[in-house]
């Protein structure tokens, strides 16, 4: 007994030392990231440091950008008509996801942000998965910030390197030129790339989600004891509650100002008769840019609220499956008394479809799930699993905006529309359509 009571403590400490943060555990890299971009916050030096870089980079430098050194009077492909609706949209989302991600790192702290104070209730699946895609994060960033970054350094180049006599300066022409160009690669490094850091940390924490919801089905062959089930969805039903409270006012605003972004952008470039890439093609990147942001977001909120829609579907396979095996043996509408199999499995083979056939990425792992009934399942009332589904049915989970839910309807809508402003402008930039 000396040794169980033991061996609980040693498990008890183990679980709390995962909770506390030190200096090289997991979260050692996006430390490392936040300190890199100035948004870290953990202490007044570090926080001073990064709001006083914020009004530097993301508002004192594009002014100046726009009032001093857009060249108002150049002419021809030196000529930038559309750089204040371009410094005004990126702006305003930086200041959004600079406000958001201050916020959360100072009220929550990023191991209790990113929920890796809950990982020692989890499973070990969860854990390595989530670690594992916790490593992958940074470089799904530096994937979507890097290109953008290199088009737009091409661009900056190009222009200062053509139009350097007309544009005014101090002192060394090619000196005030590269400080200016620096800082202007700076402001765009710096607001995009926290926009697209909010945007990666939203679906780092919805994977989270996708994969308590995989290993939530797998309750389905290995428990059949409806209370369990039923505490264990409400436990997820809440984390996907307080991440959609947290993120809510950030989708919104960032979906808010894309749209008004792109509408804006297609009325300015409606009125001017000569559009080229040399004239809009930073207005179009600056396009791209948000709208690989704005599916991030929409993407992971999507498929994790399929994910968690997809387990009534399960729940209801489940309670079929475990009738009908109840009444296996006989033709009467009695059930029989003694198990016949010790456990049965339903592959639930439809239409003659067999398990070979593909059916293409839209197939839900969720949905497909095998279920094998245990003997076990039996002891479940009939009632109790038919009340477990109408709970399925009736209380849909998922991230959701003060109320409405993002399924893929409201993804194919939201996401054909701005697909097609962005289309509108490519086609009157570059001459995509």
């Amino acid at each position: 007994m000396g040794d169980d009571e033991k061996q609980v403590l040693l498990n008890q400490k183990k679980e709390f030392s995962r909770s506390i943060s030190h200096t090289k555990d997991e979260l050692q890299s996006f430390r490392s990231c936040l300190r890199w971009m100035c948004v870290d916050q953990s202490n007044p030096w570090w926080a001073s440091l990064s709001w006083l870089l914020f009004f530097l980079l993301a508002i004192i430098v594009p002014i100046l950008s726009h009032f001093w050194l857009a060249c108002a009077d150049c002419d021809g492909k030196l000529h930038r008509p559309y750089d204040g609706v371009l410094q005004l949209s990126l702006t305003s989302i930086a200041t959004v996801s600079f406000l958001c991600l201050s916020k959360f790192v100072r009220k929550y702290g990023l191991r209790r942000f990113l929920y890796l104070d809950k990982l020692c209730d989890e499973s070990e699946k969860v854990r390595q998965g989530y670690t594992a895609q916790l490593h992958r994060s940074l470089k799904l960033l530096a994937f979507f910030v890097l290109p953008c970054f290199a088009l737009e350094a091409a661009y900056k180049i190009w222009w200062y390197s053509s139009g350097a006599s007309q544009i005014p300066f101090l002192g060394n022409v090619y000196l005030s030129d590269a400080i200016a160009c620096i800082l202007e690669l700076s402001s765009w490094l710096y607001r995009t790339s926290i926009f697209f850091l909010v945007c990666v940390l939203f679906r780092l924490i919805c994977y989270l989600q996708i994969l308590r919801l995989q290993d939530f089905a797998q309750v389905f062959q290995e428990e059949s004891d409806v209370g369990s089930v039923l505490k264990e969805h409400l436990r997820i039903r809440r984390h996907l509650r307080v991440i959609s409270h947290r993120y809510r006012a950030f989708i919104l605003s960032a979906l808010i100002i894309i749209t008004a972004s792109q509408f804006a952008s297609l009325f300015n470039t409606t009125r001017s008769h000569d559009v080229s890439i040399y004239r809009a093609g930073e207005l179009a990147l600056c396009s791209l840019t948000m709208m690989a942001g704005l599916f991030i977001l929409l993407r992971s909120a999507t498929k994790i609220t399929h994910k968690a829609q997809s387990i009534t579907c399960l729940a209801a396979k489940w309670h079929i499956c475990a009738t009908l095996d109840s009444f296996d043996g006989t033709d009467s509408e009695t059930p029989l008394t003694q198990i016949v199999s010790n456990e049965r499995l339903f592959s639930m083979n439809i239409g003659g479809e067999s398990d070979d056939d593909d059916a293409g990425d839209e197939d839900d792992d969720i949905n497909t799930t095998k279920i094998i009934i245990p003997a076990f399942a039996h002891t479940v009332s009939f009632q109790k699993r038919q009340a477990l589904v109408t709970y399925f049915e009736n209380n849909r989970a998922g991230i959701t905006v003060f109320g409405f839910m993002l399924d893929r309807t409201y993804m194919h809508t939201i996401f054909g529309i701005e697909l097609s402003l962005v289309l509108w402008l490519l086609g009157k930039t570059i001459g995509i359509s």
